[in-house]
């Protein structure tokens, strides 16, 4: 491995009043930054303003400063990412809106870097929405780690302070995940300085359409 620590992305997807997204990621950072080789960033997507009114073609194919100037910020942190982890709820079986308009800004800043995911929700865990969010990742020419942590029903997992009632069992799958996240985002850090070929260009149906 050329770099000591990779820049792991921890990602909040829900921007819901009342979530839980915020203690699932302050536990599964905490994990992180435990395990010795991640510099560990959290971005909450509550504090970006994410429009979903999108640009006539992709904003891979325009300048960063055709993004809203609120979203640079954003912009900056996931292009300087190595590796990301995704928290995410299932939402009427699928993920927020708003960790879909956050994928939908960017392109290039996912392509060849690896992503996990956390899952909570009532019944399935997160399930449902991280099967969803592997297609959407997948057409990105990202790489999405095969193992992922999942809390259905996290009200009754975690308690009043936001702590787990009984650790074990998530601290191991959080272990293998960032071990997998390791491994892969090793080898692609180190892949994206050697091979500077220029990334594909997204395809015509990126957006359902070419735009006229």
């Amino acid at each position: 491995m050329s770099v000591k620590n990779l820049n792991l992305a921890v990602i909040v997807g829900s921007v819901r009043q009342g979530r839980f997204g915020p203690a699932v990621a302050d536990w599964f950072a905490q994990q992180a930054t435990q395990h010795g080789q991640f510099s560990v960033e959290l971005i909450d997507l509550a504090d970006t303003v994410l429009p979903l009114a999108l640009p006539p073609v992709p904003p891979a194919m325009q300048p960063d400063l055709d993004r809203p100037a609120e979203m640079r910020g954003l912009t900056r942190r996931l292009a300087a990412a190595d590796a990301f982890v995704v928290v995410t709820p299932d939402y009427n079986r699928s993920f927020p809106a708003s960790l879909k308009a956050a994928i939908d800004w960017h392109y290039t800043e996912w392509q060849a870097k690896p992503i996990g995911f956390v899952g909570y929700s009532g019944g399935s865990g997160g399930l449902l929405a991280i099967e969803q969010l592997r297609q959407v990742f997948g057409e990105l020419h990202a790489h999405t780690v095969r193992d992922v942590v999942s809390f259905p029903r996290y009200y009754e997992l975690f308690g009043e302070d936001g702590t787990l009632l009984d650790p074990e069992g998530p601290n191991g799958a959080a272990k293998t995940m960032l071990d997998q996240l390791l491994w892969w985002g090793s080898v692609l850090h180190d892949a994206r300085r050697e091979h500077r070929s220029p990334p594909p260009e997204p395809p015509e149906d990126a957006w359902g359409a070419t735009v006229p």
